[in-house]
């Protein structure tokens, strides 16, 4: 397939280009697209993973959090500059204000719009008052973003049934669900994990630092149960957001990791080498998520996962089987399933594997890049 045609990526955090969507972005060249990466923070870093991957990087600006009128205006506008400046076929947004804003723009220039919704975050939490009434405001916004794009894809049923219970889209509508972003297979290799008895046990996190990640669930079951088992360790990967409520105290991590009860790494540039070395992956989100990229780094190097039955993770296991779901919000489901792995470490290697298979069957990049790939075609 040659198509020469010009395909935009939209996003509202450019080092997202190239962690999440990398292997797309080479399929897409590969069919013979030219490739345009819209983002609002490049850095000369960022700027190159984009080139080196193929892409032409296109800065636009963007308000990332809250909405202000005058600038989500300014955006729009921006957008429908660029994108006639660089004749674009097709618009692929994803995240929130770039799939409302970008269809908008392409609306006005007639240009077809295929949306990944990506899940729905703090926004769709009903959390708090404020999560709400952005609730209600981004319903609004999406249901007249929503109307004309050419496809609307998901990456769990769950959204797309709550999307049509709100008759966000329509059920006339070309409506998809795939299985999250993917995992590149290679990158995120396969290790098998033997313990016994004496061998220290690794839980790990891997996240933005939020509230509503369970991220103070997990610090709290590590206080808990580390001095019942000297052998566990509890690795928190991640930084706390920026001028965020839900942000967990930075303070309270590093006394926590002084103190021996945790390790806690901050940002971490290697996921793929840092996960290799630890054994299960943890994630009591309570989150609305589309389907964790963590969980899947973590399925293809063979770890048991433990998380919640939210939308998005609840498809990332076979309870008991390569690891278990529990309820958000509950610290004690979260104790036993940590317990389990330290009273029976022969699982872990079991479980493992599990979900290396998983990862293999239902999640690799090339399959779900495929589903992309033939709805682009079906619509643009």
């Amino acid at each position: 397939m040659n198509t020469n045609k010009n395909i935009l990526i939209l996003c509202s955090a450019s080092f997202s280009l190239s962690n999440f969507r990398g292997d797309l972005i080479k399929h897409l060249l590969s069919k013979g697209f030219k490739v345009y990466c819209g983002g609002p923070d490049f850095e000369e870093s960022t700027l190159n993973l984009v080139r080196d991957l193929g892409g032409i990087p296109i800065p636009f600006h963007l308000q990332r959090t809250g909405l202000n009128p005058l600038s989500d205006y300014n955006t729009i506008q921006e957008l429908k500059n660029l994108m006639t400046e660089h004749k674009i076929d097709i618009l692929f947004p994803y995240t929130i204000k770039p799939v409302i804003y970008g269809s908008f723009a392409a609306k006005k220039l007639g240009i077809p719009v295929i949306s990944l919704i990506t899940g729905l975050g703090f926004t769709f939490s009903r959390v708090t008052t404020k999560a709400k009434v952005l609730q209600s405001v981004t319903e609004f916004l999406y249901r007249k973003a929503l109307k004309s794009n050419k496809a609307v894809i998901f990456q769990n049923s769950d959204d797309l049934q709550l999307f049509k219970n709100h008759k966000i889209v329509a059920e006339n509508q070309s409506l998809h669900v795939v299985n999250g972003s993917g995992i590149n297979l290679e990158k995120f290799a396969f290790k098998p994990r033997k313990h016994s008895l004496n061998s220290a046990v690794k839980f790990v996190l891997v996240a933005r630092l939020m509230k509503e990640k369970g991220v103070e669930l997990l610090m709290n079951a590590a206080r808990q149960l580390k001095p019942q088992y000297p052998n566990s360790e509890f690795h928190i990967i991640g930084e706390p957001p920026e001028n965020s409520s839900s942000a967990v105290s930075k303070k309270e991590l590093e006394e926590l990791n002084e103190n021996g009860t945790i390790v806690y790494h901050g940002k971490s540039m290697n996921v793929a080498k840092a996960i290799s070395e630890l054994d299960i992956f943890v994630l009591p989100t309570y989150y609305r998520e589309g389907v964790p990229r963590s969980i899947l780094e973590a399925l293809s190097s063979g770890m048991p996962i433990i998380t919640t039955m939210q939308p998005g993770c609840k498809e990332t296991v076979l309870d008991g089987k390569n690891g278990f779901l529990i309820a958000p919000k509950e610290e004690k489901p979260l104790v036993e399933a940590i317990k389990y792995f330290l009273d029976n470490p022969e699982q872990i290697e079991i479980m493992g594997q599990e979900s290396r298979k998983l990862a293999e069957n239902k999640f690799d990049v090339n399959l779900i890049n495929n589903d992309i790939l033939s709805i682009i075609k079906e619509h643009a």
